[in-house]
């Protein structure tokens, strides 16, 4: 009797580099890839991270680099955040992962050259993979560039840019195009409609498959079948035009089970023959292997914090954070303010807008991950008498820059832009802070941009902001609050001014944000004889403030929630047109990108702690 070859196991934390899969079989590649979704599991339950988009592409991860030599072929893994499977067979350790000099949790250029690019926001590997194979054909070198991009990112309009210029030109680039059906939770609009039923379904290709069985067994049927197949492709080609790949100029393949290793490698490697721009269709389960992320349609599993695998109880920081207080408060608005509509790109779920969803459904819409779409749209809605209200993170802001200008602020139109994650966010790494928003918003005609310290002052911002204002910017960091209630009493604040914290001489403080309470509070423990101004609103400025600010002999600006080129830098120009003679000084973050590491480790690289503060007056 033959001996059964034994499965060979690898070591996960032996691997330098994926030459090693190509002596794998098909049997031990399939251990492997339970085994790294494991240990993706494992690791992200420790460190926190995008667990249900990595567990879904560890097969395809493996496949292609099996079919490819990306030691030379070019990947870019479109937004970056699947790639821990990636990183591992290409020698990382993720033991570290997200954490301070640990490795990233994107593709990054300077930490391996096995990265070909990298992002962070979404749909830029289409356009990015054709910059790169255009600069092989320039250089006459000769290797792959792929694309692998998901079905929420292909619909944002930089996708359709990048299709639309690759399939026409000579430059050969392989978009492996994963639906997974979901994004950060389910994807929207005509683009979702379509992969639900892209290419065949079911009973055709079950058809399809008996027919050539039947055909097969003879050299006439063989010969009959491989002509049928010509006139079916002719008629789809010359008739049908049935998927829009086919009409920017791609060849399509798929779609392909993204779980099946071997019928992954063999459509890459068609795919590698082929002299034209190819798509790869590939259908995979978001959060493959781990039940409650498979199980999850809301995206709760998308970015997961620490986490019990085997409960799936997730575990968060003490106090609420401030997503959950605004969707508390935007529950009441929408009842008072029946022209609100609350409009959001794709991030109702970190948002915490679900309940608010649920309660107004008709006045509640995810446009998907559109940024730009999502501001103009709310510009149709204000000018028709509507009042939008725009929930989106600061990092995605940026995408929408033109939008705000262009299309609200420079036509004097009335929305509430809700700026969530402004400010550190931390382990998301250097293309998800939320630094520079305050101060292109600032620099910007017909805005208004605020913070609040507490939820009180939140709420009396909400309000105020639909008192027609134009632009009404209320930024708000991913931090906690503690003792919070949603039926605490309200509080109002007269529009454009600051409140006094505190009575001092000689040294005043200008504080933005939340930790303004944690400053207020050591100022008051150690006695200090110092004025401390909340700046609720960035701009204006408080004018009357700023006449008493001259009068001290020394100015402190606090913002440990943007740059020292934004508020800081406004406020500093006012007081040298005033001629200020005095002391100023400046704790805000640095104009730079900030990597990835906790908050607070963040805060005291900078110097932005509250006991920072006190050791400059």
């Amino acid at each position: 009797m033959k001996k059964k070859k034994e499965i060979q196991r690898v070591d996960l934390s032996t691997i330098k580099n994926p030459d090693f899969l190509k002596d794998l079989s098909y049997k031990e590649l399939n251990v492997l890839s339970d085994d790294i979704s494991k240990y993706i599991i494992q690791v992200t339950s420790k460190n926190g991270g995008h667990l249900s988009s990595n567990l879904g592409v560890v097969d395809a991860t493996i496949a292609m680099c099996r079919v490819f030599d990306f030691k030379k072929d070019k990947l870019i893994f479109d937004v970056g955040h699947q790639c821990y499977t990636y990183k591992l067979l290409t020698g990382r350790s993720l033991e570290r992962l997200r954490q301070k000099d640990g490795t990233a949790g994107y593709q990054d250029i300077k930490e391996s050259s096995y990265d070909a690019f990298e992002a962070g926001h979404s749909s830029t590997s289409i356009s990015a993979g054709l910059g790169l194979a255009m600069a092989r054909d320039l250089k006459k070198e000769k290797h792959d560039v792929i694309s692998f991009i998901g079905d929420a990112s292909i619909v944002n309009g930089l996708a359709f840019e990048g299709l639309n210029d690759a399939g026409q030109n000579q430059h050969k680039m392989i978009i492996v195009l994963n639906d997974n059906n979901m994004s950060i939770s389910k994807p929207v609009g005509g683009f979702a409609k379509m992969f639900r039923s892209f290419s065949t379904s079911g009973f055709y290709r079950k058809s399809k498959h008996f027919f050539k069985r039947l055909l097969s067994g003879t050299k006439v049927g063989r010969k009959m079948y491989a002509g049928a197949v010509k006139i079916k492709n002719w008629f789809k080609r010359k008739i049908l035009k049935i998927n829009i790949f086919d009409s920017f100029g791609f060849s399509v393949i798929g779609p392909i089970d993204g779980h099946n290793i071997k019928a992954l490698e063999k459509a890459l490697i068609r795919a590698k023959s082929t002299d034209k721009s190819v798509v790869v269709f590939i259908k995979t389960i978001k959060g493959k292997g781990y039940k409650f992320a498979e199980d999850d349609d809301k995206g709760i599993w998308h970015g997961v914090h620490v986490f019990n695998p085997e409960t799936g109880e997730q575990s968060y920081e003490n106090g609420t954070g401030w997503s959950q207080i605004f969707n508390d408060y935007l529950v009441d608005v929408m009842k008072n303010h029946e022209n609100a509509i609350t409009v959001t790109p794709a991030t109702g779920y970190g948002s915490h807008l679900s309940e608010l969803f649920a309660k107004y459904p008709d006045r509640c819409v995810d446009v998907g991950i559109a940024e730009e779409h999502a501001v103009t749209m709310s510009a149709g809605l204000s000018i028709s008498g509507f009042h939008p209200i725009i929930s989106i993170y600061s990092t995605f802001l940026q995408r929408a820059y033109d939008q705000v200008n262009h299309d609200l602020a420079r036509i004097q139109l009335n929305a509430t832009l809700l700026i969530d994650r402004s400010g550190l966010v931390g382990k998301d790494g250097n293309s998800h802070q939320g630094i520079f928003d305050q101060a292109f918003l600032i620099d910007m005609p017909n805005t208004v941009v605020t913070m609040a310290a507490t939820p009180k002052e939140a709420r009396a911002l909400l309000e105020e902001s639909f008192n027609n204002h134009g632009v009404f910017c209320i930024r708000y960091p991913k931090e906690r609050v503690f003792h919070y209630s949603s039926k605490q009493e309200t509080t109002t604040i007269p529009y454009g001014k600051w409140k006094k914290e505190l009575q001092g001489e000689k040294t005043a403080i200008v504080a933005v944000g939340p930790e303004l309470l944690a400053l207020k509070q050591l100022l008051v423990d150690k006695k200090l004889n110092v004025t401390l101004f909340n700046a609720i609103y960035q701009k204006p400025l408080d004018m009357e403030a700023v006449n008493e600010l001259i009068t001290y002999e020394k100015v402190i600006i606090y913002d440990p929630y943007a740059t020292e080129n934004g508020f800081a830098k406004y406020l500093i120009a006012e007081l040298i047109k005033r001629s200020y003679k005095g002391d100023i000084r400046v704790r805000a973050i640095p104009s730079v990108f900030v990597n990835h590491a906790s908050i607070e480790e963040q805060k005291r690289e900078f110097s932005l702690l509250p006991e920072d503060v006190i050791k400059i007056i």
